[in-house]
């Protein structure tokens, strides 16, 4: 299952705000055994919403979209999804519910609006305040607030998606390694592709404002391989004479 992220705001790509959507879902995600698989960030820009979606829906891959799906003038996501796929946008009889419930009379004549989605839409429940989010195929529009969309997220992924949570996750072990240059840890790390062909090798160099090299030397992959690769790592880490130190374990 392929898992992107959309995130949308004329305001995050200005700079006037930093965007939380992508660090987050990256966390919820990762709770999950899951992983993002690519981002795109958009502006408040009809056309390319539309021309993204159409080809992100056409993609089969599970999106979680976020901004957009207010009642503002320059609140495009819902209507770009339904000129993507040359639907209608209808007021969700359960959106509606939600939406009087929580306002009454006050939903008019504007709030209501944000019940509006593509027809055949789905409503993504929101606790904060029972304005809805809307699914359609393998998309999920959530809103632009974080104190909302979070939840909204892992709501669709327990509800939606339980069947592909991962609970013998991959799990990562490095070791931190000073004073030595990434590319002489080259055959090291091709010695221990060839002999765990199940893990994956990886290797983050850092340059200090000292400039002292740093380069972290990891194992990925399911619990008992990575551990029987990661004392292979040590052993031929330690024959370099070099100093280093064992990372914790991440997830």
């Amino acid at each position: 299952m392929k898992i992107g992220l959309v995130i949308i705001g004329d305001e995050i790509l200005s700079g006037r705000r930093k965007d939380r959507h992508f660090e987050k879902s990256i966390e919820i995600l990762h709770a999950r055994g899951l992983k993002n698989e690519w981002v795109i960030y958009l502006p408040d820009s009809p056309e390319l919403l539309r021309s993204t979606f159409q080809r992100t829906l056409a993609s089969g891959d599970v999106v979680f979209s976020f901004g957009g799906i207010g009642a503002t003038p320059d609140d495009y996501t819902r209507q770009s999804v339904a000129d993507a796929l040359e639907l209608d946008l209808v007021i969700h009889a359960d959106a509606k519910l939600e939406i009087e419930g929580q306002f009454g009379h006050d939903a008019y004549p504007n709030r209501i609006k944000m019940g509006m989605f593509p027809n055949g839409s789905r409503i993504i429940p929101n606790e904060f305040n029972r304005i809805p989010g809307f699914s359609i195929k393998q998309h999920h529009f959530l809103p632009g607030f974080p104190s909302m969309a979070w939840s909204m997220m892992e709501w669709v992924l327990d509800n939606e998606y339980i069947e592909h949570h991962v609970m013998d996750r991959d799990i990562e072990r490095s070791i931190l390694i000073f004073d030595v240059p990434e590319s002489s840890l080259i055959p090291l790390m091709d010695e221990c592709l060839d002999k765990y062909p199940g893990c994956k090798v990886f290797s983050l160099p850092t340059l200090t404002a000292e400039r002292l090299r740093r380069v972290e030397l990891g194992v990925k992959g399911t619990k008992a391989t990575v551990d029987e690769a990661f004392i292979h790592l040590q052993k031929m880490v330690s024959r370099l004479e070099c100093e280093w130190k064992e990372l914790p374990p991440r997830l």
